[in-house]
């Protein structure tokens, strides 16, 4: 019997680490941004953003085929398939010799990540009896979960600085090397018993190439012209694949996103309010962490300590949600935090070339982190509120999907707006030559402002769709999700 425990400690354990990787992997290249920008010679803010992008559009548009594999193939299989990928394509990340091989390979990662994270999930799932002892480990892989993202902007500062930014990824090889054998050691084989293997291939592959094409199509505007003939080529080329997706997901019998899931419960409202607030975050740790080291003249490892604010106010404000959603419901607080959020974006877009960390960015941060706490957990209750439960796996995994599509989306539009504006900037001062607002750094922040200032219109519409579409629905305190 204690054997039994110890090995599901140590089951715990690997597939913690291993989210924990993947987690970070989406927040450790923003401190880096700079750095990778000047050696591999990348031409805009708009372009360097695919290094984000590629990533979470890859995990976001294969995060519920990934699931499914794991269902009919083995979870063990594909977690150790994923790991090996996972490592590999960490390791080319680091020798990238261009923005083409980084983007490229960071799309890559970012698909055998969705192949590792549900699989990581799904053995939790059924290595733990539902119940305390499911909540216990599901609550350590929320907190590992979450902390990576805190982790990686100070251990991206700490590596960029004291080694180099491409051991933002060599340092997922050894961990992965690790996570491997240990897996193959002491995690079981199991697989969910279906009357079929087949996987929606079509789906995936439609929906994650015409957002792309989407993001791309955006991406090139400022500089192609919004009705330049590749702009509309790419245009074009996401709505075919996207209505496609649509199509092909209300025709197929065995579909990667059944359409009848959003008829359920607070599953299509709650998934809508979350794009346009994750569309918000990503862009302000994008430009903020640009600011700080571009205009205030940071250290990679001061703009690493100069969010940690963020995950501090996030973890007070978490750790009484369960009482405050259990006595008030879901509904207003993430009403109030996406209110919040959008204060804290509106507060920081008004940052200067001659500004401060304490005056323009920090309490911009707080104020938005204030909001970030009432959201992460209100938002997952109310899209699984009223979810039957064989359902259930389903709609998590939307929501999940759907954050990183929207943060992809969210920063692709934020890069363009950033960048056609400080073009426009640059120009309309291109003869004062001698004034400081004719510089190449007033530009650029006249970019970071006006995307800061549309992205802190975004909260809204979230605040709008959560007031007026989510569905309340009786929940007790202990249905909450222990506070991470």
């Amino acid at each position: 019997m204690v054997k039994k425990v110890v090995h599901k400690n140590y089951i715990l354990l690997i597939v913690a680490i291993a989210q924990f990787m993947v987690v970070l992997d989406t927040s450790i290249v923003n401190v880096a941004l700079p750095s990778i920008y000047k050696s591999l010679q990348y031409t805009s803010a708009s372009s360097l953003q695919w290094i984000v992008t590629a990533y979470t559009l890859a995990f976001g548009g294969f995060l519920l085929l990934g699931g499914r594999a794991a269902d009919l193939f083995g979870r063990k299989r594909m977690f150790l398939a994923a790991v090996t990928m996972f490592t590999i394509l960490s390791f080319l990340c680091g020798v990238a010799q261009n923005p083409t091989m980084l983007n490229a390979t960071r799309a890559l990662q970012g698909l055998t990540a969705a192949f590792m994270s549900p699989a990581a999930l799904s053995i939790i799932l059924t290595t733990f009896k539902e119940g305390k002892e499911r909540a216990k480990a599901l609550s350590v892989w929320g907190a590992v979960a979450a902390s990576g993202a805190a982790v990686g902007v100070l251990l991206g500062g700490i590596l960029t600085q004291y080694l180099d930014w491409r051991w933002n990824f060599f340092v997922n090889v050894p961990v992965g090397i690790a996570v491997f054998f240990m897996a193959w050691h002491y995690v079981p084989e199991s697989k969910a018993d279906l009357d079929h293997n087949q996987l929606d291939l079509p789906g995936a592959v439609s929906v994650t190439v015409g957002l792309m094409s989407l993001v791309y199509a955006i991406t090139q505007a400022p500089s192609k012209g919004w009705t330049g003939s590749e702009t509309l080529l790419f245009f074009g080329l996401a709505i075919v694949l996207l209505a496609f997706f649509i199509w092909n997901e209300a025709r197929s019998k065995h579909a990667l996103m059944p359409l009848r899931i959003f008829k359920v419960g607070n599953v299509a409202p709650a998934n809508v309010a979350q794009l346009p607030m994750v569309a918000a975050m990503f862009a302000m740790f994008f430009f903020i962490s640009l600011y700080v080291q571009q205009i205030l003249g940071y250290s990679p490892v001061k703009t690493g300590l100069s969010f940690l604010p963020v995950p501090f106010v996030i973890g007070i404000v978490a750790t009484n949600m369960a009482k405050i959603v259990g006595k008030i419901g879901y509904k207003i607080p993430i009403v109030t935090g996406a209110l919040f959020v959008s204060a804290g974006l509106f507060y920081m877009s008004h940052i200067t070339v001659d500004g401060s960390y304490w005056t323009h960015v920090f309490p911009g941060l707080v104020i938005t982190a204030l909001g970030m706490g009432q959201i992460f957990i209100s938002v997952t209750i109310a899209a699984t509120s009223g979810v039957p439960h064989h359902e259930s796996g389903l709609a998590s995994g939307l929501l999940n999907t759907s954050q990183q599509i929207g943060g992809a989306l969210g920063l692709a539009i934020l890069s363009g707006i950033a960048t056609s504006t400080a073009l426009s900037y640059a120009a309309a001062h291109a003869s004062d030559a001698s004034s400081i607002h004719a510089s190449a750094m007033a530009a650029q922040v006249h970019g970071y402002h006006n995307a800061l200032l549309v992205g802190a219109l975004f909260p809204l519409i979230t605040a709008t769709v959560a007031a007026r579409f989510i569905k309340v629905y009786d929940i007790k305190e202990s249905d909450v999700p222990a506070a991470l």
